[in-house]
């Protein structure tokens, strides 16, 4: 018996026995390394650069720079006040780039210069891809900085095209997409999954994999083919001062994937898909690898278009702990979602310790808190997986326009949504009955929550508005 206490003693106290969990988010964000380069510097137009020139791509000039960069201890390489033309961008150990006030880089939408294919994740399932626009595998101390504005030119007719292909199977082939999925559910191994210039899927633009120690700031990102900033089994990240416009299909704005000790501040979402959507790999995949996101901090940051403002999943295998949320504003008729959390029993996985308080919105489209434990419920895979949610915590969150307040949609047969509370809540113009609730919902402490003026006392399960 003494054993087993002095074990106990050692473990972990669950965040919602602390007094103030959010003195873990101070601590969270105090403890992410920062990047620190040399001084020594060097523009790409040393390197041969071209600007002004969509026939002169400048991508081998800049991995040049930055290759040498590396090679002589680091440093920053610079993008120069004017406009360039690029293909794909490898980032290397020690290296910051920097783009001055006025600098323009602009992807070419060739799909052969993002080949050959490498290592990364695509919806959550491993696979060698197309070269993300930015890409860092195995990379430490590195950084995008600067004013500037990347283009990726993903004009919508193109993004469209791309992801009507991914999906559409001929008598010949599978669709990329399901050949991936069919992949992860077989789990072949990394090299019998490999896309080639006739059978790809969109690139990501910024996809930092497997590195630490990273930064990204100030910059901002327009028209992805895919997920705009995807760091994929990433540690000591920081996300500040980014600006994100981008509305295609999976036009993800910051999906931090398998990653810890992660800070999003002060950025501004305008996305065709969820604003920030944290992740841990699909199915198989995530199982496989058992790795969760955890020790995330958002605050400052503004949303607009979006299927949801902060999100959780669906490619959350892997789990998820540890989320803290703060000082944010959001306001469109086109986000659907604030507070989204969505998996289903092919992910499994367990999604824990999450706090939002402070979110200012002005309307959104659907729910303001929204738990569907039942997503994508065609998908083809083993439903052998359930998920948990649990010890979800919001506080002071108004909201002036949306069709529902509160919409948990749990399992039919175990109840595994549980302890979810919300404190000093005001939902105004909500255009439904109110809230929604299906499936089996354990404990839902309620606060001084206001649905339209009226105190909300108990969470009742009702049928879903049309």
């Amino acid at each position: 018996m003494i054993l087993l206490a002095c074990l106990a003693l050692l473990l972990p106290m669950p965040l919602s026995a602390q007094t103030d969990p959010w003195s873990q988010a101070d601590a969270i964000v105090a403890n992410i390394k920062k990047v620190n380069f040399p001084d020594r510097q060097v523009s790409i137009v040393d390197f041969g650069a071209v600007a002004n020139n969509p026939l002169e791509l400048a991508h081998d000039a800049i991995n040049l720079a930055i290759l040498d960069m590396n090679q002589k201890g680091g440093g920053t390489v610079v993008v120069p006040a004017d406009t360039f033309y690029t293909g794909p961008i490898t980032l290397k150990s020690n290296v910051r780039l920097h783009f001055q006030d006025g600098a323009v880089l602009r992807f070419t939408t060739e799909a052969e210069y993002y080949f050959p294919a490498v290592p990364t994740r695509w919806e959550g399932v491993d696979c060698n891809n197309t070269h993300p626009l930015i890409y860092a595998y195995g990379e430490t101390n590195i950084a995008l900085t600067g004013k500037g504005v990347l283009d990726a030119q993903g004009a919508p007719d193109r993004w469209w095209h791309i992801q009507a292909r991914e999906r559409k199977s001929t008598p010949e082939k599978l669709a990329p997409r399901l050949q991936l999925l069919r992949w992860g559910e077989e789990q072949l191994p990394l090299h019998q999954r490999t896309f080639t210039p006739d059978n790809y899927m969109r690139p990501q633009f910024v996809n930092f994999y497997r590195c630490n120690t990273a930064l990204i700031e100030d910059v901002t990102l327009l028209n992805s083919p895919f997920w705009v900033i995807h760091p994929l089994f990433c540690d000591d990240l920081i996300v500040r001062g980014v600006t994100v416009r981008n509305h295609g299909p999976n036009g993800d704005g910051c999906d931090p994937e398998s990653c810890k000790n992660v800070l999003i501040e002060d950025c501004v979402f305008d996305t065709g898909d969820d604003c920030i959507a944290i992740k841990s790999g699909r199915n198989a995949d995530g199982r496989k690898w058992n790795v969760p996101s955890e020790n995330i901090v958002v605050r400052r940051c503004h949303m607009a278009d979006g299927h949801g403002g902060i999100v959780i999943g669906s490619e959350i295998s892997g789990g998820y702990r540890n989320l803290f949320v703060e000082d944010c504003t959001m306001d469109s008729p086109n986000l659907d979602r604030v507070v989204r959390i969505k998996t289903s029993n092919c992910r499994g996985g367990v999604i824990e310790n999450i706090y939002v308080r402070n979110i200012e919105v002005g309307e959104c489209r659907e729910a303001v808190v929204r738990i569907n434990l039942a997503y994508e419920p065609r998908e083809n895979c083993d439903r052998s997986f359930d998920p948990i949610v649990r010890n979800v915590y919001l506080e002071n969150i108004n909201c002036q326009k949306s069709q529902y307040g509160i919409y948990l949609h749990g399992l039919d047969n175990v109840t595994n949504i549980d302890n979810i509370n919300l404190k000093d809540c005001n939902f105004n113009g909500v255009t439904s009955k109110g809230n929604f609730m299906a499936g089996l919902v354990g404990s839902v402490s309620l606060d001084n929550v206001k649905i339209n003026g009226k105190k909300l006392k108990e969470l009742k399960a009702q049928k879903a508005s049309k």
